[in-house]
């Protein structure tokens, strides 16, 4: 037996603020909690949209695969987002792969909840319509990145998104608050992994950044925009 689960655990995420009690308590009624163990894939990039999720707490990583076999980190999931909503843009399949970055735990719902989860209140469908505009916002700007910026402003563009997703104030300055290898990097910035090990091991003696075993902390995060905003003509 499934025991239903309470609001309070979704209670402080935007997407339901706003939003009747009774209402929430019905779409959690559809809903089933999935454990999810640190290196699994929630779903494969091309495989049926059967299910969509919200992310209670933890980390994913959303790679998609270039035509060419290149594998590229789109973006990172949060506590409190939908994903998996290939239904919002009516696809039939998902298009990237969702892997667990830390031990997580997500709500999901049958793919066919789709229409009734945000048809239950506008909130719902706004929130939903508005993961969908701020994904197509990132996705166009990573284009333009990729286009037209030198490698080392594309990898401080990278490291300054996951600061502005999971940034935790410490003694040193900035670090992000989950595991992240140079490899992962390399793919939102769509370069190499030499390349991000040695533009970043050159930060690191300036002082701008502190690396450790899959974590990293920005030491000067008003520096590390300048850079990014700048007008650097190092090649990839």
């Amino acid at each position: 037996m499934v025991l239903p689960i309470d609001r309070s655990v979704v209670s402080d995420f935007a997407i339901f603020a706003g939003v009747p009690a009774e209402d929430i308590d019905a779409v959690l009624a559809l809903a089933r909690p999935r454990r999810l163990e640190e290196g699994t894939a929630v779903f494969r990039q091309g495989a049926p949209a059967k299910e969509f999720f919200l992310l209670l707490n933890g980390r994913l990583k959303v790679q998609q695969a270039s035509p060419d076999g290149q594998q590229i980190v789109v973006r990172h999931i949060n506590p409190g987002d939908l994903f998996g909503i290939a239904r919002a843009v009516r696809r039939a399949d998902y298009p990237g792969t969702a892997v667990a970055v830390v031990e997580s735990l997500a709500l999901v719902w049958p793919g066919s909840q789709w229409d009734a989860f945000i048809g239950r209140n506008p909130a719902f469908a706004t929130a939903a319509m508005q993961t969908v505009g701020q994904r197509l916002q990132d996705a166009n700007a990573r284009v333009r990145e990729l286009s037209t910026e030198a490698v080392e402003r594309r990898i401080a563009h990278a490291i300054l998104r996951l600061v502005n997703q999971a940034g935790r104030k410490t003694e040193k300055g900035i670090a992000i608050d989950f595991p992240v290898t140079r490899e992962d990097i390399a793919e939102m910035a769509g370069t190499t992994l030499h390349t991000v090990s040695r533009v970043m091991s050159g930060w690191q003696q300036q002082g701008l950044v502190t690396l450790g075993r899959r974590r990293v902390t920005v030491n000067d995060a008003h520096r590390l925009f300048i850079l990014a905003e700048g007008s650097g003509r190092e090649s990839s």
